[in-house]
């Protein structure tokens, strides 16, 4: 990373995302410093305790809680809990599944019961109107529950669905990956995260069973989380975005000092594509917008951007993709960024000489190049390597798959890592919560985004917004560090809640405007 590159967000227990290893090897640090585990255990749960209180006061006092206790220190956390709860008066109940449990565990069973918590003795009725409280597993989980407790929790989401919170993270679903163990997990309203994140919880494939994700603070100690590697994933959350303000410009600048970004956008196919990347664009706050868009485009974009230049009106392929060949007569030199995709379409047949002459201009740019959608459909990994400047790609799940197939497979952020470590370039992988990472480790997720936001367009505004950052920085004289991308992701997520918030359809135009500051 550049010294003059902005660290951002802190490294602490609010943005750190770990796996399960890792948050029990912080543990076993805590452990042998002398911290006893009990300790642990009560600071844990009787937060949980507390939240639970106070959020389901209502449902717990008509119709009590049931406790559902597993073998393990997860199961503990569960009997601290349910303890909490009996001792304030609401009706508890355990469910101990196990025959066996470990010793600290286990004490707490034993002093639950003195305390005249009732144990079931048969499996609870999955109709049951009780709040559940899954304290089965936890994090330590690696295999299938089994068919007889998955069809439990299957039966407890048909018939008494909105009534079950997790501890730690819900049966059934792993915590590294976000992936089903099985055929099902517990699907939680809230999921109470322990310590620190974890990192499959806030994956797509994990946000149907989490419900709403809450970290449970331990107040670890910042010589302990200095122990994680500077390569650690850290989330994102709309209140980060205050601590990375806009690349810092010269006051004193001109519109031409203030980031230069050419916009090449749109096609017959795709009409609206350039309008969506350009106001993205312009909502960053970049000095000087042009435009190499469809000459059928050219002379009407005006009505929507009166400031915009139209460096050049480009043809189109019988089959409606852009022609990229008119490029040729375009300075990029005078350019800070360029960003190729939004709506341009995948041509059917082999460019012709003058596109590929476009394309080698392309890759010699000493500026930013930002591909975005077809963009990337008309490239291959290895023109990425080959770039002579930075290079931040925006890839959805389907065209990352065309580019690095033998990576698809992996979790989100490991994906987008090992793309970035290949190619040089800042990968933006999109998704219900969006991954980034940089060329030299350093990887950022979203914790939060409007699912409402799942629109058509709204990555057009993202990949022009993202540009004229990007811009912004090296007319800063900053480098295009991927940062940046992430910051421009995350402002992108934070305009979709906004409006959502407020009853607000997050359609591509009204994100452009929250993005701008104009709605």
């Amino acid at each position: 990373m550049d010294p003059a590159t902005p660290a951002w967000p802190a490294r602490d227990a609010r943005h750190l995302l770990v796996t399960a290893a890792e948050m029990a090897s912080l543990e076993e640090q805590l452990f042998a410093s002398g911290l006893p585990v009990e300790a642990l255990m009560e600071k844990a749960a009787l937060a949980v305790a507390g939240r639970i209180q106070r959020q389901w006061a209502a449902r717990l006092a008509a119709h009590g809680a049931l406790v559902l206790v597993g073998p393990g220190h997860n199961g503990g956390d569960g009997l601290v809990i349910a303890r909490e709860l009996h001792l304030a008066g609401v009706a508890v109940r355990l469910w101990c599944p196990f025959e066996r449990s470990r010793p600290l565990t286990a004490s707490h069973l034993r002093h639950a019961l003195w305390l005249g918590i009732r144990r079931l003795e048969a499996s609870p009725d999955p109709a049951d109107a009780a709040l559940w409280i899954d304290a089965l597993f936890g994090i330590g989980q690696s295999r299938s529950p089994g068919p007889a407790l998955e069809a439990l929790l299957a039966e407890r989401q048909r018939r008494c669905p909105g009534a079950l919170v997790a501890v730690d993270a819900p049966t059934g679903l792993c915590c590294d990956s976000g992936r089903l163990l099985g055929a099902v997990a517990a699907r939680a309203v809230t999921t109470y995260c322990i310590g620190l994140l974890k990192t499959g919880l806030i994956q797509d494939g994990a946000l149907a069973w989490t419900g709403a994700v809450e970290p449970v603070a331990l107040g670890l100690p910042a010589t302990l989380l200095g122990s994680l590697p500077r390569a650690q994933p850290l989330g994102l959350d709309p209140a980060d975005l205050p601590d990375l303000p806009p690349p810092p410009l010269d006051p004193a600048a001109d519109k031409y000092a203030r980031g230069r970004l050419l916009v090449v956008a749109g096609s017959d196919r795709y009409r609206g594509a350039c309008a969506l990347a350009l106001l993205g664009a312009d909502a960053s706050g970049c000095g000087s917008l042009a435009a190499a868009v469809p000459t059928a485009l050219a002379a009407s974009l005006w009505r929507w951007l009166p400031h915009l230049v139209v460096r050049t009106g480009l043809g189109c392929h019988p089959d409606g993709s852009l022609d990229l060949g008119g490029l040729a007569g375009i300075d990029l030199e005078r350019l800070d960024a360029v960003l190729v995709g939004p709506g341009i379409g995948a041509p059917s047949g082999s460019p012709p000489d003058a596109e590929r002459l476009a394309w080698q201009r392309l890759q010699r740019f000493a500026g930013l190049l930002v591909l975005d959608a077809d963009g990337l459909n008309r490239l291959n990994a290895d023109w990425l390597t080959g770039r002579a400047g930075s290079t931040w790609i925006t890839p959805h799940r389907a065209e990352f798959q065309r580019l690095f197939p033998d990576l698809a497979v992996l979790p989100p952020l490991e994906a987008a890592a090992a793309a970035a470590r290949r190619t040089g370039a800042g990968v933006l992988l999109k998704g219900a919560r969006s991954a980034i990472a940089a060329p030299d480790g350093r990887r950022w997720q979203l914790l939060r985004a409007a699912a409402t936001a799942a629109r058509t367009g709204l990555g057009d505004v993202l990949a022009g917004h993202a540009a004229g950052r990007g811009a912004m920085a090296l007319a800063a004289g900053l480098p295009a560090d991927p940062v940046w991308l992430a910051a421009s992701a995350l402002a992108h997520a934070a305009a979709g809640l906004d409006l959502e918030a407020r009853a607000v359809v997050p359609n591509p135009e009204r994100v452009a405007r929250r993005l701008a500051g104009l709605d």
